[in-house]
């Protein structure tokens, strides 16, 4: 039983270390160099001239793209760009209150761009139809009809005229987040009916450098489709390339293309019958690939003078929850928070951010906000907790009596085994128990992981101090002793593998806090049997877990070492009130002795 005991403990002890090691392997050798990789092409990307990737094709700089078109300049308080009136795309947006790193003089966060460029992305709508040549295509010059600017409570109205008789109307409103809506009207002025089909689709040529390669946030196609429209349909750009086409049916739902912050995706009418695919094709655009997210509805028939309309709705723009959550509401769009990758525990991690956010309405700052989090975590699992620190501390007050049984019966392990389970039963103690704070924080790590990496309000949020990004890991380093050292071991101009090293041993005031509170911690813990490996294990899990914990959100370290020292005070309550001695108190008895002596 000692022995199941004990493998118990080590089975949980182990699985928590794997799972931090398993997911923290990105955050190693992908997530570093593909940040730093983006964040050098976003800051490039203002001035980026011409670029030749092979002998039968150039990219055209931004400004370049741009003037190939006349444009309606696009301007809220959340988004920055223009419309094309060739094809009358929306692909050219900017996010107004996302800078590419926390210096608010670094390049705004570029959203949506056009073809053209290095790594375009844009989003188009308009109307197909069998045997009707001259229907507006993504080569249409449309005209002004009303408005220059387009911002909230100012739409702009496009026209076009097909020689065929046939008047197309298209108004674009906008409001102050980051939601379009389309209005099309379709005039026919002919003398036989017509039928069209209406189409939206939003494609990306080619993928920017390290996108799509990290293992903790979805980035790819996104929709939710299905007969009851409630279905989450997800597929990342590796799904994508293996399987070059899927289709959906669906009544109403929405369909897009997300990174980890920001989106692109339409929403139709939600009482509309929609046919939804994802496809991939070889570009001729020398970016690479064309990834589309597409959807027709039902075919319109137009009779002889009469006119039809269609209304869509577009988002582009960065995925806030409480803004999602009120297009939710508003237009009726199923499951639209669900753009956030909340995760496998979503049960978890959905109401962790809804308590977060609320924290940080009432005090204005999330690093507070956290060590509130904190507090109430702690609180719903005190009584699970509580049985376990109990249960330590209870072992630990036994150990001498276990010690000498098992010297005692050293000899004859049946004889052993039945003394200690007579002492568990007379001490009341059950070993496992002791085991359920590291089982518990399982779940805990992962929602928060999520909570820290997908959420948007964590970007650029600042703490006190040196913090200034609680989505981004410690920017003080071991490495160049916090910065008297005159070099930056994450700079981006730094070889591959040197920044996968450096990342990985970047260590920084925090997680060297939580380490410490962790050591102390283990020091308030019951030995974990005679194994010697269970003690080299325990041993060396601080110093683990420093590193690990290194190349997390610092956010996700201000709470753990918040929580470490709140286990550490129940830990001392707990001993004191068994009567067992602890480190504290050996520690504040020597520093008193220390100070009598030298008086």
């Amino acid at each position: 039983m000692e022995n199941d005991n004990r493998n118990y403990i080590a089975f949980a002890i182990v699985a928590f270390v794997l799972f931090f090691a398993y997911t923290s392997y990105s955050y190693f050798f992908i997530e570093p160099i593909a940040r730093q990789a983006a964040a050098a092409k976003a800051k490039a990307a203002q001035t980026e001239q011409l670029v030749t990737t092979n002998a039968a094709a150039v990219h055209l700089s931004r400004p370049q793209a741009l003037a190939r078109s006349p444009r309606i300049v696009v301007d809220t308080p959340s988004l920055t760009g223009s419309i094309s009136l060739v094809g009358a795309r929306v692909d050219d947006l900017f996010l107004k209150n996302y800078h590419v790193d926390v210096a608010k003089s670094s390049p705004l966060v570029e959203l949506l761009s056009p073809a053209g460029v290095k790594d375009a992305y844009y989003a188009e709508s308009g109307w197909l139809g069998a045997n009707l040549p001259g229907l507006p295509t993504d080569q249409t010059l449309w005209s002004v009809s009303s408005g220059q600017t387009l911002s909230p409570g100012h739409p702009v109205v496009l026209s076009y005229v097909d020689p065929n008789g046939l008047t197309f109307s298209r108004r674009l409103d906008v409001d102050a987040a980051a939601m379009f809506t389309i209005t099309d009207t379709v005039a026919n002025s002919t003398a036989a009916p017509v039928t069209l089909t209406p189409y939206v689709s939003v494609k990306r040529i080619g993928l920017p450098e390290g996108l799509g390669k990290s293992n903790i946030v979805h980035e790819g196609a996104i929709g939710v489709l299905g007969v009851d429209a409630q279905q989450l349909k997800l597929a990342t750009y590796k799904d994508w390339k293996k399987k070059t086409e899927e289709d959906w049916q669906s009544k109403g739902g929405w369909l897009g293309i997300t990174d980890k912050y920001w989106m692109t995706a339409f929403i139709p009418d939600q009482s509309a019958r929609v046919d939804a695919k994802i496809r991939i094709a070889p570009g001729v655009d020398p970016s690479g690939d064309i990834y589309e997210a597409a959807y027709l509805t039902a075919a319109r028939q137009i009779a002889p003078g009469s006119q039809i309309t269609e209304v869509s709705h577009l988002f582009a723009g960065a995925k806030t929850v409480p803004v999602l959550k009120g297009y939710a509401k508003d237009l009726h769009i199923p499951r639209f928070d669900d753009a956030v990758d909340w995760g496998i525990l979503s049960f978890l991690t959905k109401p962790t951010f809804l308590l977060l956010d609320f924290f940080y309405q009432q005090v204005g700052n999330f690093g507070i906000a956290i060590l509130m989090l904190t507090v109430v975590i702690r609180l719903i699992t005190f009584p699970l907790a509580n049985k376990g620190f109990e249960m330590g501390v209870k072992m630990k007050k036994i150990q001498p009596e276990l010690k000498e049984l098992q010297a005692r019966h050293k000899e004859d392990p049946a004889a052993q085994q039945k003394e200690m389970m007579a002492l568990y039963a007379r001490e009341k103690v059950n070993p496992v128990t002791g085991c359920l704070p590291v089982l518990f924080q399982i779940p805990v790590f992962y929602s928060l992981t999520k909570l820290f990496t997908v959420t948007i309000e964590m970007y650029h949020a600042p703490f006190f101090g040196w913090i200034h990004d609680l989505s981004a890991k410690d920017p003080t380093t071991i490495m160049n002793l916090f910065g008297l050292i005159p070099w930056n071991p994450s700079d981006p101009a730094l070889p591959a593998l040197v920044l996968a090293v450096t990342g990985f041993l970047h260590v920084g005031i925090w997680p060297l806090l939580y380490g410490f509170s962790m050591w102390l911690s283990q020091a308030m813990s019951p030995p974990t049997g005679i194994d010697p490996t269970q003690q080299m294990l325990f041993k060396v899990m601080p110093l683990l877990f420093t590193f690990i914990l290194a190349q997390y959100a610092v956010g996700l370290l201000i709470y753990w070492t918040w929580s470490s020292l709140i286990t550490i005070v129940q830990q001392y309550l707990m001993m004191r009130r068994f009567k067992v001695d602890n480190p504290i108190d050996d520690f504040l008895g020597r520093f008193s002795g220390k100070r009598e002596a030298t008086g």
